[in-house]
């Protein structure tokens, strides 16, 4: 058997990448994606929300500055997650950041691009307008933009774990190419015999039969 070439080539894996490199930010990405799409819907189910305070309200303000970051967040996390391509997941990753920073800072465009008007936190209290404020917009975009960073940085590294996992295919086409070798326990002619064809066996049976009727095998030494 051949031996198999087990060495570790450092120009592959340039691209390629386990999926596990982006899972864990990639799926708390996708939940903090839909926190941010749907509490705007929800949130005055709990006296949780921006005015007006009426659940499954559409208003230009909530699709521009609240469901569109949060459902590009979510595609974002949905590429570091599903993505096995570097540049894929790297994309993902920037789409998450982008998506963190208009969180943050949307609302600052909001009067100057005539998106609409995003009201103020339906809440009477210091400590609800702050949770509302952190939840719906600044807190949520700086938890968006860190895992949105921190997936960066793992899937833009190349380690040594992306270069073998770029070359497991190739390991596993080269064992299964390997020719496999028949282990015998008998003696050749005894192997040789299993092949041969059955009316050359059959001949070679019938002759050795008929010696030994009439007179025996010649290569027997007979004593006196």
């Amino acid at each position: 058997m051949k031996d198999v070439d087990t060495r570790i080539d450092p120009a592959s894996g340039r691209m390629a990448i386990a999926r596990s490199r982006g899972a864990a930010s990639g799926l708390l990405l996708i939940v903090l994606g839909a926190w941010g799409a749907l509490i705007p819907f929800v949130g005055p189910y709990f006296n949780f929300a921006y005015d007006p305070s009426v659940a499954w309200t559409w208003t230009s303000a909530r699709g521009w500055l609240e469901v569109l970051p949060g459902a590009v967040t979510v595609l974002g996390g949905l590429l570091l997650v599903l993505s096995r391509n570097r540049a894929t997941a790297i994309f993902g990753g920037w789409l998450a950041v982008v998506a963190g920073a208009w969180f943050v800072v949307g609302r600052a465009f909001a009067s100057p691009l005539q998106l609409g008007d995003f009201g103020s936190p339906a809440s009477n209290t210091m400590t609800g307008q702050l949770a509302i404020e952190l939840g719906f917009f600044s807190g949520l975009g700086a938890l968006i933009i860190f895992f949105g960073a921190m997936a960066l940085g793992r899937v833009s590294v190349r380690s040594l774990r992306d270069v073998r996992y770029a070359q497991r295919p190739t390991v596993a086409e080269s064992v299964a190419a390997q020719p496999v070798a028949v282990a015998t326990d008998g003696p050749v002619g005894t192997e040789s015999s299993r092949h041969r064809a059955p009316d050359e066996y059959d001949d070679q049976q019938r002759h050795r039969s008929w010696r030994d009727m009439f007179g025996g095998s010649r290569r027997t030494p007979v004593t006196h």
